[in-house]
Parts: structure tokens; C-alpha cells; sequence
């Protein structure tokens, strides 16, 4: 806990907040030791004196899902203190009827949402028993599933005290994701992915 706690201060320590309050945040889930740094920038701009709800919206690595899927746990532990997750807004989502429950192993396995727990924690530890999460886990949707979420999620985006976390890996680039595009023009592999990323 304090070893982490040090690392996500020294990390938010080197970043300035330009975009505060930040309605929506899109930060990678790698390991701290790649992004850690990068998802400062992202952190930064969260505000906790007015955020009370977080939804952390991270696509599944684990399971196939056509649809998105809730936890079935009240509490997400971290190093620094618990998560408590949105029970309220969990059961209006549930309504919905287009959502899945996650499996207490897909929820353990699945690092796409875990991976901001700890940074969302840090950014509102200043409200830490003021606030709630509501994490989703998100399948492969098609386009016309993406709008009908989308149309979902509007109305809580158009709330000022929520906040959505949007986790993504940016590039997964090699032969083992199937994806090696290179845009000779900017040079080296290495430079192409580079822009890539920053795309």
C-alpha cells in the first residue's frame, strides 16, 4: 500500500491539471511500470470535490461478451482503502435487461478495470467515503449494441457529479494481436507505433 501510494503521488506530482473537471477520462490498464506515468495526465484532471459517481467502462480480455456485464460483489479492495460499488445505479442498469453478471473469476481475471481501481481511489481519497463506482465490463459490441449503450449511458453523462473512466490498451501491436500496420513514412517500426499510440 504505501509503496503504491508513493508511486501514483510521485506519478500525479509531475502533471498539470489543464482540463479539470474532466466529465470523462480515457487512461490505458497496462502496468503501472508502462502507463503509469501516462494515466497521471488522465487522473490529474478528475476532480473530486464534485465527482460522486465513477462508471469504469473496460472491455473484457477474459470471456466473450456480446453485451456488457455488472459485478456481483459490493466492494472492490484496493492497497489504499475499498470501493464501494453503486448499488442503486447497479439495479437500474440490471433493469435494463441488457446487461450480464460477471462470474466472481471473470472479475478476479479481468485486469482492465482492476488496473484503475487504485488511481481512481488516489484521485478521490480526499472524498474517499463521499463516493461510488460502477464498473462495467464491456463485450465486443456491434454498432448497432454500441448506440443502444450509448443512449444508455448518456443520461448519466449528462450529470456533472459522474464521472466515466474509459480504460483502453491504445495499440496492441505484434503478430500475437494479429495487428502489425506500419506507416513507413514516420520512419523506424518503433516511431510508426509510436504515432499510432498517440492517434
Amino acid at each position: 500500500g504505501p509503496q503504491l501510494n508513493a508511486q501514483l503521488e510521485g506519478w500525479l506530482s509531475q502533471v498539470q491539471s489543464t482540463k479539470r473537471p474532466a466529465r470523462a477520462i480515457i487512461a490505458p490498464h497496462a502496468g503501472y511500470t508502462y502507463c503509469g506515468s501516462c494515466a497521471a495526465h488522465a487522473y490529474k484532471q478528475v476532480d473530486p470535490n464534485i465527482t460522486r459517481k465513477i462508471f469504469i467502462l473496460g472491455p473484457s480480455h477474459h470471456v466473450p461478451l456480446s453485451r456488457c456485464a455488472l459485478s456481483s460483489v459490493d466492494i472492490y479492495r484496493t492497497p489504499l482503502y475499498d470501493l464501494r460499488i453503486d448499488q442503486k445505479i447497479y439495479g437500474e442498469l440490471w433493469k435494463t435487461g441488457m446487461f450480464e453478471r460477471m462470474s466472481l473469476q471473470t472479475d478476479e481475471d479481468e485486469h482492465s478495470i482492476e488496473m484503475h481501481l487504485p488511481y481512481t481511489a488516489k484521485a478521490m481519497e480526499s472524498h474517499k467515503d463521499e463516493f461510488t463506482i460502477i464498473p462495467v465490463l464491456v463485450g465486443a459490441l456491434s454498432e448497432s449494441k454500441e448506440q443502444e449503450f450509448g443512449k444508455l449511458f448518456s443520461k448519466y453523462l449528462a450529470d456533472p457529479s459522474n464521472l466515466f473512466v474509459v480504460s483502453s490498451d491504445f495499440c496492441h501491436w505484434g503478430q500475437r494481436f494479429r495487428y502489425s500496420y506500419y506507416d513507413e513514412s514516420q520512419g523506424e517500426i518503433y516511431r510508426s507505433i509510436e504515432h499510432l499510440d498517440k492517434m
